[in-house]
């Protein structure tokens, strides 16, 4: 059978069966998403079939898509032992027995969105973030009575501040090259939307904090140190050496394979020598962390947190994901599904709602935020220099779509993680995420107001000709 190129009704078809399998099975017969996946991508892989490719042929994209995903595969793996390893030696303990010094309900929200922003900046890295810090946010938040969601979205919003904006991330760099644009004229670019939105979010989770304090008292706050002091020795330069290894190699540019393995060796061996754990105690809590003996049923809980083991089921899901994901790259149906909204764009500032639109749904569908990036920027250049805007609105708005929406997706690589890593649900975190969702929104009406919207060169000399809003 001869391969034939999808037309624009069948991708819009395969589309439109994809989220409504996902939608039906994931909220009206309560399947698990990765069952629902997997048939969803006999669907997909049916629909290659009937253009002509075959099955090798579609074994290849997936496994294509995989084989670009394994970085991210391996830092699944490494968190887990990351969180396990951080436990046993302290660090975890250590900053929450020294952050429930001044940090107050009210207060706990704002304050822990900024420091995930800078620690996220510094790394690069919101997986790396939500993986330390945010554990420890979560711990503390659990302590202060804070509702776990919402401290999840707090965690999630700072880190994606800063893995957008970091000239040390990944994805930031990634967006500059596949929109053919510099890293610090995309940065720029972000910061026209990003601080304006940033701004909205802090007052908003100020507000909330303020609205869900409550009466946990000094005392209260003591004892849960008191537990933490007889069962750790928390002195504080030791027990944070691990995270400060994982900062100074993550700075330096490291590989994050390389800046992890190192910061767990750290960690183990602090784990045994100054924590006095055993040698078997710690390696099986690297496999399979269990919960501490404390006394204090929710302390017990955190510091049981980690190990490879329980990165397992994220794994999964990821697979699964990235290999659908694969076929509908390989096959172009996103291709051509973009394309076809790209030819009924008239104006700049429908051009940018689109970018982001577009970059969204390839995270619904895709499941891998790296593919969605680099096919979005390489599909809408010619687009944006025939309107005349600069390549760095292309570049911020394609991140505007992909990094920050790909933590509300239940079945995105990125997501899968953060409920791994923090115990939330997706659902439940999503509505405080509000970065991730307030940005976008902000982005669009910005484009359609004509704000940040910036002109080429050849468009400034000839606004009429070029441009529109």
């Amino acid at each position: 059978m001869p391969v034939k190129t999808s037309s624009l009704l069948h991708a819009i078809l395969v589309f439109s069966v994809l989220i409504l399998m996902i939608s039906f099975g994931l909220f009206m017969m309560k399947i698990s998403l990765h069952i629902i996946l997997f048939f969803v991508m006999i669907w997909v892989a049916l629909n290659a079939r009937l253009l002509g490719y075959d099955f090798e042929q579609i074994r290849a994209m997936m496994s294509n898509s995989l084989s670009k995903s394994l970085s991210a595969i391996y830092i699944f793996c490494l968190i887990g032992i990351v969180i396990a390893s951080f436990m046993h030696s302290g660090t975890v303990v250590a900053l929450i027995y020294y952050g429930l010094n001044w940090i107050t309900a009210q207060w706990f929200l704002p304050i822990g969105l900024i420091l995930c922003s800078i620690m996220s900046i510094s790394i690069g890295t919101s997986w790396g973030t939500v993986g330390t810090l945010g554990v420890v946010f979560m711990g503390i938040g659990a302590v202060l009575n804070v509702p776990l969601p919402l401290v999840a979205g707090m965690v999630i919003s700072g880190a994606t501040f800063g893995d957008k904006l970091s000239p040390v991330s990944d994805t930031t760099n990634l967006a500059s090259m596949s929109a053919g644009t510099g890293l610090y004229a995309h940065i720029k670019s972000m910061l026209y939307t990003t601080i304006p939105s940033y701004l909205i979010v802090i007052v908003l989770y100020a507000y909330m904090g303020y609205q869900t304090s409550n009466t946990t008292s000094f005392i209260e706050i003591t004892a849960i140190q008191e537990v933490l002091a007889q069962h750790y020795k928390l002195n504080f330069f030791i027990t944070l050496t691990p995270l400060l290894v994982m900062l100074v190699m993550s700075v330096k540019k490291y590989a994050p394979e390389v800046t992890m393995t190192a910061s767990i060796v750290v960690a183990v061996v602090i784990g045994i020598l100054y924590q006095g754990h055993s040698v078997s105690e710690v390696a099986n809590a690297l496999w399979q962390n269990q919960p501490a003996d404390t006394g204090t049923p929710m302390l017990d809980k955190l510091l049981g947190r980690g190990g490879l083991f329980s990165m397992a089921e994220t794994l999964l899901l990821s697979i699964i994901a990235i290999a659908m994901g694969g076929i509908l790259h390989g096959a172009s149906f996103l291709k051509v599904l973009l394309q076809g909204i790209i030819k009924r764009i008239k104006r700049a500032g429908s051009l940018v709602a689109s970018t982001i639109a577009t970059s969204f749904i390839g995270n619904l569908s895709m499941g891998d935020t790296y593919i969605v990036i680099i096919l979005n920027g390489q599909l809408y250049q010619k687009a944006y220099d025939e309107k005349g805007v600069d390549r760095m609105v292309l570049s911020r708005s394609v991140e505007e779509g992909s990094t920050l929406t790909t933590a509300l997706i239940p079945w995105n690589n990125t997501a899968v993680f953060y409920v791994a890593t923090l115990g939330v649900q997706t659902l439940d975190y999503a509505p405080y995420a509000l970065l991730n969702f307030i940005n976008p929104l902000l982005a669009i009406v910005f484009g359609y107001l004509g704000i940040a919207l910036f002109k080429t060169k050849a468009a400034v000399k000839s606004p009429a000709k070029h441009y529109q809003q």
